[in-house]
């Protein structure tokens, strides 16, 4: 899907020695959307540069970004996240791009187990995910679920959740895939960012993985201490859906599904040997899974 509309842009007020430059897609979200940049505000251990779309903003989120002198990018209309995500990351100001949904709210210290980690790290090859804690269980291995602290804005229980994160345990996961999630921005500009081919942007978390992947990343880590709250926003049933399944399988020549569970070995606990991409048997019975997705079509 392809969007012919203009994308206007704010640099914003100057953030001092700002570490993140976090880029939050919004689509007339603007109740959760004060949550998650009050929550980066008040509990992040360092300052950071925050950058929002504006997806049309008619709900008032145009005129509270304004207000609050945030660097914003802004569309007439839904450009869904690739397009909204390249045209932020333009304004990035620090050396690491940190992708964010606007249905987060960011834990105590959320940042500074990201910040060790990537200091821990040799070089900046790497892809580092925060750990989503879910009201609902999706068996999404990675995430801590269910714990429900509420749907809405209106029902959020903030204190429940701060003392819950007190005691909270999670092992570091393989397979960082999706926000909240840092890379550094010499990366991001080697692999050009977002591929608007998936917009407005089913699929497109794999692909960036299988991008960086390709640019020679083999450190795909979760942080289990770095946690975030996922109210688990519905905009995607508002959407019309791209077939990112088609689109990945087409271009990579595997599934996405395969990518993730035997390559980046999804979910699993983390481990220091390296990731492989075996041209096994099981890779050939991908190959022609891949096959049969493009021509099912």
């Amino acid at each position: 899907m392809q969007y012919d509309l203009p994308i206007f842009s704010y640099v914003g007020q100057e953030v001092p020695n700002a570490t993140f430059s976090i880029l939050i897609p919004s689509w007339n979200n603007l109740d959760l959307l004060k949550i998650c940049v009050a929550s980066i505000t008040k509990n992040s251990a360092e300052n950071h540069q925050i950058i929002i779309h504006v997806n049309q903003g008619n709900d008032g989120t145009l005129e509270w970004v304004k207000e609050q002198k945030l660097a914003f990018t802004h569309s007439l209309e839904n450009v869904g996240v690739c397009y909204a995500m390249n045209a932020m990351s333009k304004l990035a100001t620090t050396d690491y791009i940190l992708y964010m949904n606007d249905d987060m709210y960011a834990c105590p210290n959320w940042d500074k187990y990201l910040i060790e980690a990537i200091k821990n790290h040799r070089d900046n090859f790497f892809y580092f995910s925060a750990t989503m804690i879910e009201p609902t269980d999706t068996k999404n291995k990675c995430a801590l679920a269910p714990h429900n602290f509420g749907l809405t804005a209106n029902t959020f229980e903030e204190d429940k959740l701060l003392s819950f994160t007190k005691t909270a345990k999670k092992d570091d996961w393989l397979g960082a895939s999706w926000p909240p999630s840092v890379v550094h921005k010499k990366l991001w500009d080697k692999v050009g960012g977002y591929s608007v081919e998936y917009s407005p942007g089913f699929g497109s978390d794999p692909d960036f993985s299988m991008k960086l992947w390709q640019a020679g990343v083999r450190n795909f880590k979760g942080i289990g201490s770095s946690m975030v709250y996922h109210f688990q926003s519905k905009s995607t049933e508002r959407v019309i859906r791209n077939n990112g399944r088609l689109t990945f399988a087409s271009k990579w020549g595997v599934p996405s599904s395969y990518f993730y569970k035997n390559v980046l070995r999804l979910g699993e606990t983390f481990q220091n040997d390296s990731l492989v991409f075996s041209k096994n048997v099981s890779y050939r019975f991908a190959q022609l899974r891949a096959l049969w997705i493009k021509f099912k079509k």
